[in-house]
């Protein structure tokens, strides 16, 4: 196990991590889309981006972006690369604020939270619809781990936490637990090949219908694309 720092919530911190970990000349098989921040008060990242937004999804769709190439180059015929992509349940109820991404008009944190989640999905499906087009040996699927007693929650009001800290044993997941939908799809065979899947409890399950539209999954990662600073190379698929 080796670690290299990579703080998710700044561009400059993501690139300088993916030029270190290019200078190794390794592999990447498993790539897994797990930061995140949840109900935390209006503020933005080093980019001006809310935290949310910039964080949870745009640090990611970064970060991979920048990482498909090495992807593409190790994933075979007979074994697929892959990305995971961390969502939430929460996504079915988010809302995908095209003219107002950053949650200026009004903020919610709940909202911005649900927001970044649905970004995510759409992202995913958009994605493996990129990979299938260029033929790349790489799938991409998004997972809801379910509710986990982690630190995720230190936000919250402090009658949920007193509720969490009385029932966490009961009705949340452990950690180790929360992480079994992922390490499925990393290496589970029966996800060989499979992509554009979102993943509950290690099973393929429907996502909010809205994550479906292909429409706004397009204009979505072209926003993006201009949000982050990188070519739009999917302008010209379908």
């Amino acid at each position: 196990v080796e670690f290299l720092y990579c703080d998710l919530a700044s561009m400059k911190s993501i690139r300088q991590f993916v030029q270190r970990f290019r200078a190794k000349n390794c592999p990447l098989h498993v790539l897994v889309n797990n930061a995140g921040v949840m109900l935390v008060p209006e503020r933005k990242t080093e980019d001006g981006f809310e935290e949310h937004f910039g964080l949870n999804y745009l640090g990611h769709f970064l970060l991979t972006n920048l990482l498909l190439d090495t992807l593409k180059q190790s994933g075979t015929h007979s074994h697929n690369a892959r990305i995971i992509t961390v969502s939430s349940a929460t996504h079915y109820v988010g809302k995908l604020h095209l003219n107002d991404l950053q949650s200026r008009c009004s903020y919610s944190p709940h909202g911005a939270y649900a927001q970044s989640k649905l970004a995510l999905v759409l992202f995913t499906y958009r994605l493996q619809h990129l990979l299938t087009a260029n033929g790349s040996h790489v799938t991409a699927n998004v997972v809801d781990p379910g509710v986990v007693n982690t630190e995720l929650y230190k936000h919250v009001f402090w009658v949920v936490k007193v509720v969490k800290w009385m029932t966490a044993w009961l009705f949340f997941k452990t950690p180790e637990e929360g992480a079994s939908t992922s390490i499925y799809a990393a290496v589970s065979p029966e996800m060989e090949g499979a992509g554009g899947c979102y993943l509950y409890n290690e099973e393929r399950t429907k996502s909010a219908d809205v994550a479906y539209d292909e429409e706004l999954q397009r204009r979505l990662w072209t926003e993006s694309c201009k949000m982050v600073g990188i070519s739009d190379e999917s302008s010209g698929v379908p």
